[in-house]
Formats: C-alpha cells, sequence, structure tokens
C-alpha cells in the first residue's frame, strides 16, 4: 500500500481532513522519491549488491569521480496544488488541517513544509526507512539526509537561502519541530528527524509531550473585565503579558479566561514544578512548541519561582511567537527578557464576586448542602479561581467518606488543604479543635475576641468595597496583641479564632528565626512572611517580645544592628496582608511603635476564683473518671492558678489515677497541684492546702 492509498482511507477517520492533507503531501513526495530512486538505479553500476551501501566499488568510485550531472526532481506543481485546494475545501466546512494551521502559526514557508513532510516519512511508512538508506548510499543512516531532503524538495544543495532553512534560528529548529542530528557531519550528510510529539499531533494525537506530565496543572477560566481587556488587545495582536497578583491567586486563571474569550486554548504551566525539572530552560521550549502545535497560548506562573535560578527560561516563554501569559506577585525586571510585556494587575476576587464564585462552584460539584449555608464559612479567605475550585473538589472528595454531601467540615477541610507546605518548614502547623465554648475568659475579653474574628471575617468589605483604605501603602492584615500571664489562654484564644474563620494555626517557632548572626534574623522572618502571604491561615507568635521588643540606645554595633531588626518588622507589619497575632507575657517589652500598628490588644487577666471553678470543671469531667469526693469548689478558692496550669495538674492526676487503676480522687489532684506548685517554684503551705495538706506526706 502507498501513501496516496492510506490518504484515500483516511477519508473514514475521524480527522480525515486534516490527515488526508497531511498524507496526499506525502504522496507527492513518495512520487519524488520513486523517480529519484529510478535515476539512481539507471547509474548504479550494481543495484543489485546485497552488500550496497556498506562498501565502495572500484565501479562506484569511478562513478564518483566522473560523475558531472546530479540527479534533481521536478517538482509537481499540478499535484501540490489539488492537495490545496482539497485543504482549502476542508477549512472551509471548519475542518482543522492541522499542517496547514502549524504552517501558519509557526511561519513556516513553503520550502519548510516540503522538509517537514520529507524528514517525517519514516515515521509515517516504515518503508521508506530503506529508500532512505539506499539513497544516502549508506544502509544504517534511514533518516533523510539534509542533502537529499533538498533534491527531494527540488531545490539545489549549493541554495544558501535553502540551507539557511535548517538553522537554528529559523521556524524549524526554532518551535523544535525538526531536529538536524550528527552534528559532527557535514551540513549535507546530517539526518534529520521529526520529533515524535510533532508527528502525533499532525496525525490527531492531542495528548501532550510526556516531558511535560506533572508540568500541566488545568487551570479553569476566570472571565472578569480584566480578562476582558486582554482579549481585546490579544485581537489585536499584542503577544506578550505579565499579569501581577496581589495574593489572590486570580493570575493564571484570568488569563485563561482572557484566552478563551478570544477563541483560544490554553497551555498552563507550573514553573515552581518546572523549576525542579532536570532542563527547566528544555522543558520551557517543550511548553511553547506545545502551544504552538494545539494553536493556544501559553500560561505560566509564578514568574518569581524561576527567574533567580533559571532566568533563560522566562526568555524563552517571553519570545515565543504565541499568546504568552506569564504570572508572578514580583514586579516585572526589564533583565528577564529584551520583549516588555504589557503589564496587567490581576483582579482580587472580593465581596460579590468571590460568594459568586464559591456558589458557582457549589453548584457545579452538586454534592453541597445549599450554597447559602456553606458560602459564608468561606467567603472571607483569599483564594483564588483556581484554588476555589480546587478546594471544593476536595471537600467533594472528603465528602464520599461520609454521606456524600458536603458539610462545613469538608470545605473547612478542602481549604486548608489549597495552603503551600512551604509554611510549615518554618513554623508549626495545628489544625484548630476547640471552639468558643471551651473558652473560660471574662465577658469584655470574649468580646474583643469576637470584634477581632469579625475584623478578620469582614475587611474585604470594609477596605474594598467601602473604601476605607488605610492609606501609606499599608497592608490589608489584621494584627492583634494578646498579652497576660503564662497559661491565660492566649494560645487556645488564638486557636478559637483559627477555628471560627476556618483557617490553620502557624506557630513561629523562635529557635528558627532568631539567629546570632546580623541580618539572619530579617531573612528568617521575610520567609515566614512571604511564605504566609499565600496562605489562609493564623500566624501566631509566642512570646513576641523576643523579637518585637523595644529598641534601646545605640551604644555599640549590637545596638544598632537590634534596632535595624525592629525597624525591619516594623515595615513589614505594615504590608502584611494576612492574620496575625502576636502573644507576651510582658506586654511592656513590647516597643510602643508596634502597638500604634495593631489592630486589637487584649488584656488575658488572671481567671477569679468563678473562672478557676469552670476550668476545673471542664478539665475533670467525662469521659475522665472522677471520684465522688472531688471538692472542685475548694481547688478554685484555694489555688490561684491560671487555666494552663490546671489543664496540666489535671493531666498529672488522670496519670496517677492510670497507674493506681482508679478514678481520679481528690488525693490525686492534691498531689498533682504540689507539683504543679513546684513548677512554678512556689511555696506548699498548709494554709493554702487545708485539711488535704496531710495527704501530701
Amino acid at each position: 500500500m502507498t501513501i496516496g492509498d492510506l490518504a484515500s482511507a483516511a477519508q473514514s477517520t475521524a480527522q480525515s481532513g486534516s490527515l488526508r492533507h497531511l498524507l496526499g503531501r506525502a504522496s507527492l513526495v513518495e512520487q519524488r522519491l520513486r523517480r529519484l530512486v529510478a535515476a539512481r538505479r539507471r547509474h548504479d553500476p550494481n543495484p543489485d549488491d546485497p552488500f550496497r551501501g556498506l562498501y565502495l566499488s572500484e565501479e562506484v568510485v569511478t562513478g564518483l569521480l566522473d560523475s558531472t550531472d546530479r540527479d534533481s526532481v521536478i517538482m509537481d506543481s499540478t499535484g501540490l496544488d489539488r492537495v490545496e485546494r482539497d485543504a482549502a475545501d476542508q477549512i472551509a466546512t471548519g475542518t482543522d488541517v492541522r499542517l496547514l494551521r502549524l504552517s501558519r502559526d509557526a511561519s513556516l514557508t513553503a520550502l519548510d513544509v516540503e522538509l517537514l513532510v520529507i524528514a517525517m516519512l519514516p515515521d509515517l511508512d516504515v518503508r521508506f526507512e530503506r529508500l532512505y538508506g539506499y539513497l544516502n548510499d549508506d544502509v544504517t543512516r534511514r533518516r533523510a539526509s539534509v542533502a537529499l531532503a533538498l533534491q527531494l524538495a527540488g531545490v539545489s544543495e549549493l541554495d544558501s537561502a535553502a540551507r539557511g532553512r535548517l538553522e537554528a534560528s529559523r521556524p524549524l529548529l526554532r518551535h523544535a519541530l525538526l531536529n538536524v542530528e550528527d552534528a559532527d557531519r557535514p551540513l549535507l550528510t546530517r539526518g534529520l528527524r521529526v520529533p515524535d510529539r510533532v508527528t502525533a499531533h499532525l496525525l490527531g494525537d492531542d495528548a501532550a509531550d510526556p516531558a511535560l506530565l506533572g508540568l500541566i496543572t488545568p487551570i479553569a477560566g476566570f472571565a472578569s473585565p480584566g480578562s476582558d481587556r486582554i482579549a481585546q488587545a490579544l485581537a489585536r495582536g499584542v503577544r506578550l503579558y505579565y499579569l501581577m497578583e496581589r495574593g489572590s491567586g486570580s493570575g493564571p486563571a484570568t488569563a485563561v479566561g482572557a484566552l478563551e474569550a478570544d477563541g483560544r486554548g490554553a497551555v498552563t504551566i507550573d514553573l515552581a514544578r518546572l523549576a525542579r525539572s532536570p532542563d527547566p530552560p528544555a522543558a520551557a521550549g517543550l511548553a511553547v512548541r506545545e502551544a504552538l502545535l494545539r494553536g493556544e497560548g501559553l500560561v505560566a506562573w509564578p514568574v518569581e519561582q524561576i527567574a533567580t535560578s533559571h532566568p533563560e527560561t522566562i526568555t524563552i516563554l517571553s519570545e515565543a511567537e504565541i499568546p504568552v501569559l506569564l504570572c508572578g506577585s514580583a514586579t516585572w525586571d526589564p533583565l528577564w527578557s529584551v520583549r516588555h510585556p504589557v503589564v496587567v494587575e490581576a483582579p482580587s476576587l472580593v465581596g460579590e464576586d468571590r460568594t459568586q464564585q464559591w456558589t458557582r462552584e457549589l453548584n457545579r460539584v452538586g454534592k453541597a448542602a445549599p450554597s447559602r449555608d456553606l458560602t459564608h464559612l468561606v467567603t472571607h479567605l483569599a483564594l483564588g479561581p483556581s484554588q476555589i475550585r480546587r478546594a471544593v473538589e476536595t471537600a467533594a472528595t472528603s465528602a464520599l467518606l461520609g454521606e456524600g454531601t458536603i458539610s462545613a467540615d469538608d470545605l473547612r477541610r478542602g481549604v486548608r488543604a489549597q495552603n503551600a507546605a512551604g509554611l510549615e518548614r518554618l513554623t508549626r502547623r495545628s489544625e484548630p479543635e476547640v471552639g468558643w465554648d471551651d473558652l473560660v475568659l471574662p465577658t469584655a475579653v470574649r468580646r474583643a475576641l469576637t470584634d477581632l474574628t469579625v475584623r478578620a471575617r469582614h475587611r474585604d468589605q470594609v477596605l474594598s468595597q467601602w473604601r476605607m483604605r488605610r492609606g501609606g501603602g499599608r497592608g490589608r492584615g489584621v494584627i492583634a496583641l494578646f498579652a497576660g500571664e503564662s497559661g491565660t489562654g492566649k494560645t487556645m484564644s488564638a486557636e478559637v479564632i483559627a477555628g471560627d474563620l476556618g483557617l490553620d494555626l502557624y506557630t513561629v517557632n523562635l529557635a528558627t528565626v532568631v539567629d546570632k548572626y546580623i541580618g539572619e534574623t530579617e531573612k528568617n522572618l521575610e520567609r515566614i512572611f512571604a511564605e504566609a502571604a499565600g496562605v489562609n491561615a493564623v500566624l501566631f507568635f509566642d512570646e513576641a517580645d523576643a523579637i518585637f521588643g523595644k529598641r534601646s540606645d545605640v551604644k555599640d554595633a549590637h545596638d544598632r544592628y537590634a534596632n535595624i531588626e525592629s525597624a525591619y518588622l516594623l515595615q513589614r507589619l505594615e504590608t502584611f496582608d494576612g492574620l496575625a497575632v502576636l502573644a507576651t507575657n510582658l506586654r511592656s517589652n513590647i516597643d510602643e511603635a508596634f502597638v500604634r500598628r495593631l489592630d486589637a490588644i487584649i488584656d488575658f487577666p488572671s481567671p477569679s476564683v468563678d473562672a478557676r471553678r469552670s476550668l476545673w470543671e471542664r478539665c475533670l469531667a467525662p469521659p475522665l473518671p472522677i471520684d465522688d469526693d472531688l471538692d472542685l469548689a475548694f481547688l478554685a478558692e484555694a489555688f490561684e492558678l491560671a487555666g494552663g496550669n490546671i489543664r496540666s495538674a489535671s493531666t498529672t492526676a488522670a496519670y496517677l489515677a492510670a497507674g493506681a487503676s482508679t478514678m481520679v480522687t481528690m488525693q490525686q489532684v492534691i498531689t498533682a497541684v504540689e507539683q504543679e506548685y513546684r513548677k512554678l517554684g512556689r511555696l506548699v503551705l498548709e494554709r493554702e492546702f487545708g485539711r488535704y495538706y496531710a495527704q501530701l506526706r
């Protein structure tokens, strides 16, 4: 069966128009190839030699030295016109003729297309491997050489313009549509090979290049006024854009939405993953080729993840001849590329837009409770369109462990799954397990905590919709100071707030922050703040006075750099967009400049007698087995302990009971209180322990 027969059979396939055009072009090359083989056989002194191509006989050498003419091929313009007219008819009926589209999008000349088809023939029919080996006079070289390809294309091997089409700067090689192999050989004897992905695409395969697996991340488009403006510019021929994000993660979704509005698809590449690939620049080139083959645009993010380590990758992406939309949070650096992009600020989802996006995604999965019952739980979270979609999909998967309907807990679980893992390397993450009912605090303190939660939940409405902007370049974060003695409920309150907002609690580990070397503490804090910007969480600084302490008079170099550290923190807090809680046992140690920048200061007093009674009741409660002899009123009145100490003493008593295989008795609780006193460095006085003092002996 010839290529022409295959072209006729292709009429019954799903991609008949595109495939018939490709095979029609290949059939024309086959006809020229047959004529060239016939001409060679006429001049071959021994055409039936079974060892032909493995050695040179004297007759062949003599023929090479005496030859003054080269075999030539006459192009069949009539056949080519017929194939192209058929393709034009196919396009008129709406058929995607892939070779013609690729030729247009890649700016290929007629000669480029001929060379591409000639090099592809062995991948379409294995017979051409042997024919090319025959014509190359080398049975081991079964790809078309440059000389053979030029002959089959009907141009002279000495035509500099024709040879130049195979230079690295020209479309065929620049777009990786054709590889010129054997670089150590003379140009004319180098082999030509079409990459498998290009051949597969022209045959109708839409699967991405295997080298891009794990790099292509599907993104749902987000339609907005910003995406519409980009689409209008795309229609006018503008190809390079940079969408600068402000922490919302809406850049990639907006970029995809713009391409969709322009009638294009998108190849979406995660540059953070690409930076970890063995050869990022090569992978970037493959991504550009993939978009070119599909006739789509390329969306890549985040630029800052690869700008420092592999800046040449950004150059490759920005100089592509396809629509390229890059996204990132860093300001565009002119040194990244000769071409300067159109810089667009990616829109942030706020207010009604965010509510609609959550409602749309919840309705899409169709497994949720009424969306109005769930959206109020998450609409305050700084998530972009793609993150919202992934959060809902994760929640739907989580719901399969239960009744199949997305609950509030499933949705919170989906939101937490969108948090980046980078912050966990610098802090300790904990999922809230307590609620408002677990707090035992004065009414004024609870009201202040509730107000803080309201501020965090409605900051988009107040700052964005109502335009109560702070000015001075300040961020949209909420910063609070919890002050009080150890054990008064500061950490638990932060956990309750995180749980109420559907967030995780990230406790900053001072051991990973404070560094004895000058400037390192600021770098560590910057990494924490930078990672926290992409995470919906409560950032908790325990013992905050260690890094937010007062500045002092400069007496030596250490004082000077300590003050620089504090000044940096002042500036960084002002630009922070998240929710941070600073906790200290000594409020007076906090620098006044920090205090002025705080949104809330909440003092946690030592618990009163009634509060201590409530704390003992909560700590010594089922399923813990309790003996009837417990005197909680005495415990509350006699021992002035903070909530944390009461929890610790209760736990110790539980261990004593477990070791004795009994219920928790009053004697065990008194023993636990004595141990707590000794930990605190307090005297164990008979007047405090009263009638239970004798049980300690």
